[in-house]
């Protein structure tokens, strides 16, 4: 049932112990928004924990919470009067789905949201779901602080690309220049997410070697399979350095994280590309998607490429 910005404020009054989750293979705006929320919430004295389906990259220890995120393990059982799910569907939350038997609430920005929770708010004008928690934390009567405003400055700014995409609008930057009045620092932020350990910077020297150029240089891509994966950790930024190269339309990576487990990002100058994640259960955004295949690395490859070409014809 989707909801009103004012009643997601109330559902979230509503209740004492909360936990809130995004989706696997987190990015910036899932946890800012979720970090975000969580020092809001405590501001109104709820008892609240984030947990999230996956590792937590380091570069995030700027965050003021990254230390308070959890994992859920196997089984495990972790009670709470509410689940809310940010920046996600409730199908990519992982085993927090299975740990968390609690009334769903859903906030998210993003178009193909399945709207499985029992409540979603959803705004899909919205540049990133940190966008939409900073109202929602006007609509709770909480005041804007310096650890919500690094977390959400975070979240808005690397899901515009730094303010780069066309996602960006008059209110994206609104919002950004409340969250600097709230006393978010960009160079801490930006310094903090831009440094990488020697072994990345090898990692994405050793994977920019495998960019592969398909149908006629209109899509680029970078296939890595588990094998790789144990030999260079899978690098931080590739999407965008295959991006950029010139006359690209559609640039992806495919990652085998996991023995027939492969993550996908998908990325565009124009194609929807929601298109080509959506028939693998994925979502996203027009020129940015995401979805994960349970093959290996080559069948992977192979669907993903004729899933992409299928597009790309479609597009003609």
């Amino acid at each position: 049932m989707q909801i009103s910005l004012k009643e997601t404020a109330a559902a979230l009054k509503s209740v004492q112990r909360l936990v809130i989750t995004a989706h696997v293979n987190p990015d910036g705006d899932a946890i800012g928004s979720s970090l975000g929320l969580m020092h809001a919430l405590k501001a109104l004295g709820k008892e609240v924990q984030v947990f999230i389906d996956d590792d937590i990259p380091a570069a995030f220890s700027v965050l003021p919470g990254y230390e308070l995120i959890g994992k859920p393990a196997e089984g495990q059982s972790i009670p709470a009067d509410l689940l809310v799910a940010v920046d996600v569907s409730l199908d990519r939350i992982g085993l927090v789905a299975e740990a968390v038997k609690a009334p769903t609430l859903n906030i998210d920005h993003h178009i193909t949201n399945d709207g499985q929770a029992d409540k979603l708010y959803l705004d899909g004008t919205a540049a990133a779901t940190a966008e939409i928690i900073y109202q929602l934390i006007v609509e709770l009567g909480v005041a804007c602080n310096k650890d919500m405003a690094m977390c959400l400055y975070t979240g808005l700014a690397m899901d515009t690309g730094w303010f780069r995409f066309s996602n960006a609008t008059p209110n994206t930057l609104h919002t950004a220049a409340e969250l600097l009045a709230c006393g978010a620092m960009p160079h801490v932020i930006s310094e903090a997410l831009e440094q990488r350990p020697y072994a990345e910077v090898q990692s994405l020297a050793a994977a920019m070697q495998k960019i592969e150029l398909l149908a006629d240089g209109k899509v680029a891509g970078v296939c890595l399979d588990y094998a790789s994966l144990q030999e260079h950790e899978a690098p931080e930024g590739l999407i965008g350095m295959v991006r950029v190269i010139e006359g690209v339309d559609i640039a992806f990576t495919l990652k085998e994280k996991e023995p027939n487990l492969c993550r996908v990002s998908l990325r565009s100058k124009g194609i929807d590309v929601t298109k080509i994640a959506l028939q693998f259960g994925g979502g996203g955004h027009v020129r940015a998607a995401g979805c994960s295949i349970a093959k290996n690395c080559a069948e992977a490859r192979s669907d993903l490429i004729q899933a992409i070409m299928q597009v790309l014809e479609e597009e003609k």
